[in-house]
């Protein structure tokens, strides 16, 4: 039976058990969103201030539905994180699939931004309309990360109801663990969004690392 991830996955609770998921709060897991930033230059703090206020401006006067969300934020924040450009790929509605063990059911799904380099999956994006709360995506990311063909490396996605910004590493073996970041509120300052532009730029670091066998 083909079930649409939508659909199957609706709490975290349930994402944790049909995927054997264990949630550790070590610090030492997810080291990668507060070690290691790579500072910004003048041009991309320039970047995500017209960024910031270009959001501010739309978000003023209503709810923003999730293409906005991704217009506004998250492919500038892509633009200036590097990831338009080579060595990365860039998939749009990547449709992605994965079959559950112990009952055969096949979850299908779209996830809404993939960022590749060498085929290897960089970082997942997912995106809400800002009337739903970010939490509200948490356990569907969580799926879409159980879908990656090389189980063997880190995962990392974002996740932005275009208010509230946090980001999950997931590791699948020996045993499936995941780790959340702290949330980051772009409407706040524009500290937090650089800060969301640094952890971008990390991954694409730890990626580069990874195809260079050095991770």
């Amino acid at each position: 039976m083909t079930v649409a991830i939508t659909e199957a996955i609706t709490t975290l609770a349930e994402a944790e058990r049909r995927f054997d998921l264990i949630r550790t709060e070590d610090e030492a897991f997810f080291a990668e969103w507060q070690q290691g930033l790579p500072a910004l230059v003048e041009t991309e703090q320039a970047a995500l201030n017209e960024l910031r206020r270009r959001y501010l401006y739309q978000r003023s006067e209503s709810q923003l539905l999730e293409g906005t969300v991704t217009l506004l934020l998250v492919s500038p924040l892509l633009t200036v994180a590097g990831f338009y450009d080579p060595p990365f790929k860039i998939r749009a509605e990547e449709s992605i699939q994965l079959t559950l063990q112990d009952t055969e059911e096949v979850l299908r799904g779209r996830i809404d931004v993939l960022v590749m380099l060498n085929r290897v999956w960089v970082v997942v994006l997912e995106s809400k309309k800002t009337a739903l709360s970010v939490w509200a995506a948490l356990s569907q990311t969580l799926a879409y990360m159980m879908a990656n063909s090389q189980p063997e490396r880190p995962k990392f996605a974002m996740v932005t109801n275009g208010d509230d910004i946090f980001f999950i590493k997931l590791i699948q073996h020996p045993q499936p663990n995941y780790a959340i970041s702290r949330v980051f509120a772009p409407l706040t300052s524009t500290r937090e969004l650089a800060t969301v532009l640094q952890i971008l730029k990390r991954f694409g670091q730890i990626a580069g690392d990874t195809e260079g066998g050095t991770f």
